[in-house]
């Protein structure tokens, strides 16, 4: 075969004095006809330390005959993941989002050793995702996403957010010790990525929606034979990527990111996405930033009744026809590139020219005329509190507005703690700080304290306030990403229990009520409390880590 299409494994195989390099990987499987291939790396996130990975060696075995089949040679290799389900709450979760830059390092590190002239990448937790999505615009060679499926909910439609929430109403007496262990031991029944609009489903969405996975690869389930199908024909696929030599790049224009937040707001889908988004868009070489959320969020409503603010789970989605018929409505409307190309070979506007439309009487997806909410519910929050903005979640169930007075708190756990005890209480504007990307380090997700305030029937009554991030599991009146944050002395530092803080998600601001006199006095007396001096992994990600506002990346320059 022509080495156009072994750019890179020529380099590695080709010549009498590649022998060494062949006789290795003859010990692993390669036959003489293979050295002719282009050669496929096949990245699986295959893990047991959670079960939104547990499953995806088979999804890898699927790929690699699909590779193999289509006249490339597949070259399988691991990388890692953290569990965020498992990590929650914990100082385990400062390694989640870290997580997300060792794993895009480590597949740039295997393909770019190896000498791999395409990709396939696969996915099933919150931050391998977009880890992958970040290694193949780096690397900029053939490559395919495919995401290892949604899980199947658990007894009585429960979930793992269902489990977190029943955390705060054990704590409030509502259940007993017994009825905590049943939702505890029924609600997560096997393989798969957590069940609702949360990260990992908002994330499969949108690289869906940018043309980075085959049509609907985000609404299957993980053990459906769909899924395995879906595995097969994303490695053939790469071949014939390989044969256009179509790249990551030629697909993730900005017009592609445009699409993809546009599903995003559709689906109700989470904040992380936001962080995820630009961070992709970085490494894609795309200028992408807040204010381009808050621009596409004007113009596109919310369409899908889904957990954790709606009502319907993403299997639910999934027997309607998942994502792909919104896509077409979204596209007839105006609110797609249609133009877009995608790994497919075609346009966005020529995989759904003959895609299904959603049955007669469904309930998850809602009219145009009929929306959940008209324009986004991720707002971009601008003022003295988050001069370099904030991203909130707010579905509007729980009003548009707020003021309180703060209740700080410099570390989840000390908050969790307080609300555990009935600190909190109605008309409080909770904060959390010090929990920001440098600040952690790791900005973790405050998913316990959020769901410990639901469980205690404040989710409507509490606005909660950080520099860290939340679940896409959680809900209520939330604002996180606030940028800069405290550990590099941002307002949030400032703020002092009392203080009068108001939200405003119909003008986008979020301010603390004290004069910039007052401000500035504050800052000349605030010193940075001590964190630990961390080394290895931590220490690395906070001293190259930016602001969430950037993505939070580490490959600034």
């Amino acid at each position: 075969m022509s080495n156009d299409n072994r750019k890179h494994s020529s380099k590695i195989v080709d010549g009498v004095e590649q022998a060494p390099s062949r006789a290795m990987l003859r010990a692993v499987g390669f036959e003489d006809e293979d050295f002719n291939k282009p050669q496929v790396g096949v990245a699986s996130t295959w893990s047991m330390v959670t079960p939104c990975n547990m499953h995806i060696n088979e999804l890898a075995d699927s790929t690699v005959k699909g590779v193999n089949e289509s006249g490339s040679k597949a070259v399988i290799f691991n990388t890692i993941t953290v569990s965020d389900g498992i990590s929650m709450g914990t100082q385990g979760m400062r390694f989640s989002l870290v997580s997300r830059e060792v794993i895009a390092d480590s597949i740039e590190t295997v393909v770019g050793g190896q000498g791999f002239d395409g990709l396939v990448t696969i996915g099933g937790c919150d931050k391998n995702m977009p880890a992958c999505l970040m290694a193949m615009a780096r690397l900029n060679r053939p490559s395919v996403f495919v995401y290892g499926g949604s899980i199947k909910p658990g007894k009585g439609r429960t979930d793992v957010i269902s489990v977190f929430e029943a955390v705060g109403k054990y704590s409030e007496g509502d259940i007993s010790d017994i009825e905590l262990l049943e939702i505890e031991s029924s609600a997560i029944p096997g393989p798969g990525s957590c069940g609702g609009m949360y990260t990992a489903n908002t994330m499969a969405s949108a690289i869906e929606a940018m043309g980075m996975s085959l049509p609907n690869s985000s609404a299957q389930e993980a053990t459906s034979k769909i899924k395995l199908q879906d595995s097969m024909e994303a490695g053939k696929a790469v071949s014939q990527l390989i044969n256009l030599d179509l790249k990551p790049r030629d697909i993730m224009t900005k017009e592609a990111f445009e699409n993809a937040i546009s599903m995003v707001i559709a689906l109700g889908g989470s904040t992380n996405a936001v962080l995820h988004l630009i961070a992709i868009a970085h490494e894609a070489k795309v200028d992408l930033s807040l204010d381009d959320f808050e621009r596409i969020g004007k113009r596109t409503p919310v369409l899908a009744d889904l957990k954790p603010s709606g009502n319907y789970l993403m299997s639910e989605l999934i027997e309607i026809g998942g994502i792909v018929p919104l896509m077409r409505k979204m596209l007839e409307k105006g609110l797609l590139h249609g133009d877009q190309m995608t790994v497919t070979g075609k346009t966005l506007e020529e995989n759904l020219v003959d895609s299904k439309v959603y049955p007669e009487g469904q309930k998850i997806i809602k009219e145009f005329g009929n929306p959940i909410k008209k324009d986004s519910h991720l707002r971009i929050l601008y003022g003295n509190l988050a001069p370099e903005g904030a991203v909130a979640k707010i579905s509007g169930k729980e009003g548009l507005t707020f003021e309180g007075k703060a209740r700080v708190f410099d570390s989840e756990e000390t908050a969790m703690e307080g609300i555990m005890q009935g600190k909190i209480i109605e008309g409080d504007v909770l904060i959390i700080r010090y929990e920001g990307p440098k600040g952690g380090p790791g900005m973790r997700e405050m998913l316990g304290p959020t769901s410990a305030i639901m469980g205690k029937g404040l989710g409507d009554k509490v606005a909660f306030l950080t520099d860290g991030r939340f679940s896409g599991g959680t809900h209520g009146f939330v604002v996180g990403h606030i940028s800069p944050e405290a550990y590099e002395g941002g307002p949030l530092a400032l703020v002092k229990d009392g203080d009068s803080i108001s939200i405003d998600a119909n003008s986008n601001q979020i301010n603390i009520s004290i004069s910039d006199k007052e401000i500035k006095k504050r800052k000349e007396s605030w010193k940075c409390p001590k964190k630990n001096q961390e080394i290895g992994v931590l220490g690395k990600y906070r001293s190259l880590v930016t602001s969430a506002s950037q993505g939070a990346v580490t490959t600034k320059n």
